[in-house]
């Protein structure tokens, strides 16, 4: 699964070096097991990139093995959350973000213990998640729309991958994850449930196509194709008449069955061309990746994540998807 705020080891001078790399072997792009993502696959497995007219490689990774490949300069493209992005232009590799695929509606989750109803009754309690990543963000905004600080909570740091056995031992009661850590964790524990979700707060987390700039001034033609047959895919996985068949090579890529596949795409919003063009429209409220941006920024540098804050319009460049 995909998420992560932590500061990423940039190699620079790798970095510098893949807009030499594309003109030589075509685009590549990272890509990684997230359903807003892993839709990318149909359009590979139905050969729309060649039809297309557009040279495309796309490499299969975990996720912080893809935001490394592409501060190395080893893919041209990769797709991260609006909040990666700025990590890792903050730290020597910035990038622009050519299309948004979805946002985050359901799947990442702040799960508790039977006898904790809401929010409001986390208060004294112990909290078990990563530190500085997603869903540590979800928390601050939940806590905060509930009347609360973080202060008035104790955090326990723990991996993302270790929170469903760290809640099932009663060492917290509750936990910050993303499927499936926090499906694992709500069957782990009878009587458990999710007490707030991304679906509360849509527009908090974003997730992009996100390019080199250097590359994407080199080859703006064949970045638009590689948009266009994104906004083909989500026309076809919307079709009642081809959805299964989409879920079904989704579905093989991550080596589950399509029924299994199914229950995590609901959590995640893909946005159709109309829906993108106004996520895309410059605003302060979260239904603009502007305006999430501009939050998670605060809470990168509240964290410690890096010193500055970013100008959140630098890695933004709505310009091909507004042109389709």
């Amino acid at each position: 699964m995909k998420k992560t705020f932590l500061t990423l080891a940039i190699v620079t001078l790798g970095f510098v070096a893949s807009s030499r790399m594309i003109q030589a072997e075509g685009l590549k792009i990272g890509y990684s097991d997230w359903p807003g993502w892993v839709a990318w696959q149909v359009g590979i497995d139905k050969g729309w990139f060649k039809e297309a007219g557009v040279e495309v490689d796309f490499e299969w990774f975990e996720y912080m093995p893809s935001l490394e490949a592409f501060a190395a300069g080893k893919v041209d493209g990769v797709c991260m959350t609006n909040g990666d992005a700025l990590v890792t232009g903050a730290t020597g590799a910035p990038s622009k973000a050519i299309v948004i695929n979805d946002f985050s509606n359901g799947n990442d989750m702040i799960v508790a213990k039977p006898g904790i109803e809401s929010i409001k009754d986390l208060k004294g309690k112990k909290i078990g998640l990563e530190v500085g990543l997603v869903e540590h963000l979800l928390l601050i905004n939940a806590l905060e729309k509930n009347g609360l600080k973080e202060s008035d909570v104790t955090l326990v740091n723990v991996s993302t991958n270790e929170t469903p056995k760290v809640f099932a031992s009663g060492d917290v009661d509750a936990i910050g994850a993303w499927q499936p850590n926090a499906g694992q964790a709500l069957k782990a524990v009878p009587g458990s449930k999710a007490i707030y979700t991304s679906a509360d707060v849509p527009g908090l987390i974003y997730d992009v196509l996100a390019v080199n700039p250097a590359s994407l001034s080199a080859h703006p033609d064949e970045w638009k194709k590689v948009a266009q047959v994104w906004y083909k895919i989500v026309d076809y996985f919307n079709d009642p008449k081809t959805r299964s068949d989409a879920v079904k090579s989704m579905a093989a890529r991550v080596n589950l069955p399509p029924e299994e596949y199914e229950a995590f795409i609901g959590g995640t919003k893909i946005l159709t061309l109309a829906e993108a063009k106004k996520a895309f429209a410059q605003g302060s409220g979260l239904s603009s990746i502007y305006g999430s941006s501009a939050v998670v920024d605060k809470f990168n540098v509240e964290m410690k994540i890096y010193e500055k804050p970013q100008t959140v319009a630098d890695y933004i460049d709505p310009a091909i998807t507004e042109g389709l």
